[in-house]
């Protein structure tokens, strides 16, 4: 792979930061080491000097005053490296990065900053972004500023469809001017498992089809992947990492919905002449996610190894796949009649398109609320937010059985209402 053509002049032009080069000798230097670099703050006069965290079953991770001086202390900004040794690990041990590339990891804060920063090393302005419409928000939010030719590609209840990216692909060129565009497409955008909003995952075979026809036109997958653990069902698909025989998949992932949000931990997985670009970016930025949070994390893979971190994420995946069952299940009691949907195969998100409302943004933004239910409309994971969306999101993550049930009956009175209001 030559990754040169993918980089924008941004990402080229990044250079080491001498600083954050010498903080990696801080942290893995001999005790004989004088360290005079500067620029790194004397851990005795912190002000904690222990730290006790309480796992759900009754242990402890205790954190002593080494361990603590560690965890408050500058680290490297690839990550910990301790945490970065339990990464590569677990993607070996569950994708086997076929890739005769070398492939690297950086940890980020949250996956969503790794992606905003490969979006910022990939994406000129004007250059063409192929994405499965409807689109995660947050990817929208990010990529809006570049003012991207957008090829929104199709998908139904097995994920992207193959023959809608080999269609985007072969229509681009003349699209603006009647001449073949000397920049074509580079990145694709995929949302693979449980995806943000619709719930669907992509089905196995057309994994293969995607990557077959990446490697085609030449195309970098950017595999943003936070519902990766949010499967249901005991089989998992295999990841486009999984299939990567030539270093063209960037891969997020995201501890957020099974250890903590709050915990601000992510991690980016490829080629190693990307993830380095990624890297530098955050020498100048960030510095580094945060170390308490990588040292607890850290800890945690020492205790539960790669066996218990699976059936930790075994036990959140049967409890959002029982919230999906009482979510499906209000709406088969409610809204039968009013909206269409399909059940989703992973995630936390339930999307309906409401059969007689042509576009559900005012309705939920001006009449939920008062009604004391709020969702989210369809035109915020649309590539064009002023264009009518008959859909809605609905997250069952949080709600209860109960309240959702109460919750649907109060959207079924609503739509109704809007129906009404439609016909005035």
């Amino acid at each position: 792979m030559n990754y040169s053509r993918f980089l924008t002049s941004l990402a080229l032009s990044r250079k080491p930061s001498p600083i954050r080069e010498l903080t990696k000798l801080l942290v893995s230097a001999s005790p004989d080491l004088i360290f005079l670099a500067g620029g790194v703050p004397n851990p005795e006069l912190f002000p904690f000097k222990s730290l006790s965290v309480s796992l759900d079953d009754g242990s402890e991770i205790q954190l002593n005053s080494n361990d603590i001086k560690s965890a408050l202390q500058y680290t490297e900004t690839r990550g910990y490296p301790n945490l970065v040794k339990h990464l590569k690990e677990l993607q070996k041990y569950l994708h086997e990065p076929p890739s005769t590339t070398d492939w690297e990891i950086v940890v980020t804060n949250g996956s969503q900053d790794g992606l905003c920063k490969a979006m910022e090393m990939l994406v000129d302005h004007g250059d063409y972004v192929l994405l499965e419409e409807p689109c995660y928000a947050g990817t929208l939010s990010i990529l809006h500023p570049y003012k991207p030719k957008w090829l929104p590609l199709s998908g139904d209840k097995d994920g992207l469809i193959p023959s809608s990216l080999k269609q985007a692909l072969d229509n681009y060129k003349g699209k603006d001017t009647g001449s073949p565009i000397e920049k074509g497409p580079k990145i694709l955008y995929l949302n693979p498992n449980g995806a943000n909003p619709t719930g669907t995952s992509i089905s196995t075979p057309r994994r293969y089809e995607i990557y077959k026809l990446a490697q085609k036109y030449d195309l970098l997958i950017l595999e943003d992947d936070p519902y990766y653990f949010l499967q249901f069902g005991e089989e998992k698909s295999p990841s486009f990492l999984s299939l990567d025989t030539d270093g063209r998949v960037l891969r997020f992932d995201s501890f957020s919905k099974i250890l903590s949000s709050g915990l601000r931990l992510g991690f980016v997985t490829g080629p190693k002449e990307l993830v380095e670009r990624i890297n530098l970016h955050m020498q100048v930025s960030v510095l580094h996610a945060s170390t308490l949070s990588q040292v607890l994390v850290s800890q945690l893979f020492d205790r539960w190894k790669i066996d218990g971190f699976l059936s930790h994420s075994s036990k959140v995946s049967t409890f959002y796949e029982k919230q999906r069952d009482h979510m499906a299940a209000a709406a088969e009691k409610h809204l039968k009649g009013l909206v269409e949907w399909h059940m989703p195969s992973g995630g936390m998100f339930l999307w309906m398109k409401c059969l007689h409302v042509e576009d559900t943004k005012a309705m939920i933004m001006e009449r939920a609320l008062p009604k004391d239910i709020i969702l989210l409309p369809g035109q915020a994971f649309m590539t064009d937010p002023n264009k009518a969306s008959p859909f809605m999101r609905a997250a069952f993550s949080l709600a209860t059985p109960e309240k959702m049930d109460i919750g649907f009956a109060k959207l079924a009175e609503l739509i109704r209402e809007e129906i009404q209001l439609q016909r005035k």
